[in-house]
Order: C-alpha cells, then sequence, then structure tokens
C-alpha cells in the first residue's frame, strides 16, 4: 500500500480522488498528553479495487503539506465519507478552519437505518462488508515512524470497508425515504459552532449541586482561566485544574497561593506562581461581578425529577416506535429530552421535523391522556391505541 511523504505525491492522489463521486476518509491521532490532537495519518481511498485507489498519508514528513488534501476537503463536487467523524473534522477545522462538504456519516446513516446507538465501524464491516476486521492495532503510538505492516493494514482497513459500506446505506436511506432524516442529522456536524469553544462557557458542563449565582460566576471565571491556560500550553485542561478542583475552589475562594496549596484534591503536574496568580485573579473577577452579570442556573433536575412516571411510559412508547420503524431510540430523543417532555417543556426537537412525525406527535398525546400503552396477549409487545378506543373496547367485555 502506498504510503504519500510528498506533497507532489498527494497532489495527484487528490486530483484523482476528485474524479470520483466520493473519497473515504479516516485519521489516526494521540491527545492524551496535548490540548490539541496531534494528527498523525490520513487515510484515504476511492471507488476501485487496486492499490491505486488508496493511500495512507504521513502529515509528519518534513516534505509533505496537507493542502492538496484540505483542497480535496472543500471540493463540493466529491462527498467525503467518514464513519463517525466529529473528532477527524475538529482536527481539520481546528488546522485549516475547513469543515468538508458534502459529507455523508456512516455510523449517523446506520442509526437512521436501524443498527442500533452509535453502532461501531466493526460491527458495520462484518454485517455489510461481510469481512472480519483485525483489530490488534487499535492502541498504537501513531506518531511513531517507521510505520509497522500490522499498523498499517489497520489503518487503510478503515477507508477500504468504508467504501461498501456508504453505497450501501446510501442506498438504504435513499430506498426507505429517509436521505432528509440523514441530511438533519449532519447539520451539527456541519455547524463551525460544534468546533468553537467558547472558554466562557465551558463551565456549563462542569457538574456541581452549588447552583448559586454568585458559585457559579467564579466557577466560569475559574473554567475560562483553565480553558486558556490548557491551550496556550497544549495540555490536556485536567492536567491544569479538574473539574472537582474547580468546583471546590469556586466554594472556597482561597485568597493566596499557599491557600490553593491546601485545597482538597489539589493536584497539578504545573503547579507554578503564574497558574496560581490565574486562579485568584479568576476568583477576583467572579467575586466582583454585580448582580445584574451574574449566571442563571440552567439546572432543572428538580423539575424533571417530578414526573417519573410519565418519563418512564414516554421510554416505552420511544422504544416500541424505535422498533416498529426500525431506527435507534438514540437518535429519536435522547433520556434528557423525555424526561423534559415528562416535565412540560415543548420547546425540543423531539416535537419537530421527522422525530414528531414518527413519536413526538403520540409523545405529547401519551402526556395529554389521549394516548395508552397497553400489552399484547403475547406479552412480548406493547400496543399503542388510542384511550377512548381503549375504553370502549373494555366496556365491551
Amino acid at each position: 500500500m502506498r504510503v504519500l511523504t510528498k506533497t507532489s505525491e498527494l497532489a495527484n492522489f487528490c486530483q484523482q480522488a476528485r474524479q470520483h463521486p466520493f473519497v473515504t476518509v479516516d485519521t489516526e491521532f494521540i491527545r492524551e498528553r496535548t490540548y490539541f490532537a496531534k494528527l498523525c495519518l490520513v487515510q484515504l481511498a476511492f471507488t476501485g479495487e487496486d492499490n491505486n485507489n488508496t493511500a495512507l498519508v504521513d502529515p509528519l514528513s518534513d516534505v509533505l503539506s496537507l493542502e492538496p488534501f484540505y483542497e480535496l476537503l472543500s471540493d463540493e463536487s466529491v462527498v467525503k465519507v467518514f464513519h463517525a467523524a466529529r473528532q477527524d473534522i475538529e482536527i481539520f477545522f481546528s488546522e485549516a478552519q475547513i469543515i468538508p462538504k458534502p459529507l455523508f456519516d456512516t455510523q449517523i446513516a446506520a442509526m437512521v437505518c436501524g443498527y442500533g446507538d452509535q453502532v461501531g465501524y466493526e460491527t458495520l464491516v462484518r454485517d455489510i462488508a461481510k469481512f472480519d476486521l483485525n483489530k490488534s492495532s487499535r492502541i498504537s503510538d501513531w506518531s511513531q515512524r517507521p510505520l509497522t505492516n500490522s499498523q498499517k493494514c489497520y489503518a487503510i482497513a478503515d477507508v477500504t470497508h468504508l467504501r461498501v459500506i456508504y453505497e450501501h446505506l446510501k442506498a438504504e436511506t435513499e430506498a426507505r425515504a429517509r436521505a432528509h432524516w440523514l441530511e438533519g442529522e449532519l447539520e451539527l456536524l456541519l455547524s463551525t459552532d460544534t468546533y468553537r469553544i467558547e472558554p466562557r462557557e465551558i463551565w456549563k458542563r462542569i457538574k456541581s449541586r452549588n447552583r448559586s449565582p454568585r458559585f457559579l460566576a467564579i466557577l466560569r471565571e475559574l473554567a475560562a482561566f483553565r480553558e486558556l491556560y490548557a491551550q496556550q500550553n497544549n495540555i490536556p485542561r485536567s492536567w491544569v485544574l479538574r473539574d472537582e478542583v474547580l468546583v471546590l475552589l469556586a466554594n472556597r475562594q482561597p485568597k493566596t497561593a499557599n491557600e490553593i496549596r491546601k485545597t482538597r484534591l489539589f493536584s497539578t503536574k504545573i503547579g507554578h506562581a503564574k497558574l496560581f496568580a490565574g486562579v485568584l485573579e479568576a476568583i477576583s473577577k467572579g467575586q466582583a461581578l454585580s448582580e445584574s452579570e451574574l449566571p442563571k442556573s440552567n439546572d432543572k433536575s428538580s423539575i424533571v425529577n417530578t414526573n417519573t412516571a410519565a418519563s418512564d411510559l414516554l421510554k416505552v412508547l420511544l422504544k416500541t416506535r424505535s422498533k416498529e420503524f426500525g431506527v435507534a431510540a438514540k437518535l429519536i430523543a435522547s433520556s434528557a429530552e423525555i424526561e423534559a417532555l415528562a416535565a412540560g417543556e415543548r420547546s425540543l426537537p423531539v416535537l419537530s421535523g421527522w422525530r414528531r412525525e414518527i413519536y413526538g406527535k403520540d409523545a405529547l398525546r401519551l402526556c395529554e391522556g389521549k394516548l395508552a400503552l397497553s400489552v399484547r396477549q403475547n406479552l412480548d409487545e406493547v400496543e399503542v391505541v388510542d384511550r377512548e378506543t381503549m375504553l370502549l373496547r373494555d366496556a365491551s367485555l
């Protein structure tokens, strides 16, 4: 198999790929010790059977520029096919501000076609391409050179079988009139907002029981400082300060570096003066904000937990509709959406578009008491019936 190490070689391959309707793409990267992923390998393939239609691209080569590859990703006459594309696209957006269009994600397409929640590539290769993958090189140091033959075979298999999977799932989504479902799901992957990290929004991902506005203001400043520090030093955010430490610091609000060191659970690989100064400054910023500048809690757990019975019924209906339409339940509605729906929220994705048609409208009727669930005689299936119809049927017995 070809390993492209020169820009000219990559340019020639990409020019060939642009003569075809689609190209399959995958990457290998490492990020255990860095904030930003380090791209170590790009795998490409287009239609055909011989080795000229596949290539491994070495981004670590000193004489290779990825510019021809990024031009291919930007060519809207060629469909770019990935499996679970989000992390790959995050790398391309971070390095070149590029989001591949048009895009086809076989993991999402498989969910649309009923293969289950977040189905793995290995499963699709086995079920669709009828091939058992050798995954012995799954955990490898992809930054080491030269690559072993085992690594090369593992890497190229991630795009060769993807061609068969793409053609199968594309045909299936079209045959089942679900291509527009897939397009709707891809909107998130194609949005630049998905890959932009706003340091002052990171606090919303951190779990804490304390929801007071002042605490949240300090937590927001601490989380923003940590994010910027991690980016500037290209180290994992957990190496700076772990989430639970941020929560403790926001609660205790230390005034000196020595008080920070005494914080329970505090442990950092970079415990120097600049870090402590940044933490103290962030706490001070949060303390100085006026009442009108304080963030509001988005926590709705106290509301959601008040209607577990309705939530349970909605989950049964979801499972029933998922089985009936052959689409992954998680793709129709998340657990959080179900709980919010049970609590009375109505501005939810599940109540619009194709989700409303196959589930949302009946979910509303269930919440309103207009729909009933019953167990069929064989005790193996749930029947969804109009409540008035059920009452009339029961009255006639």
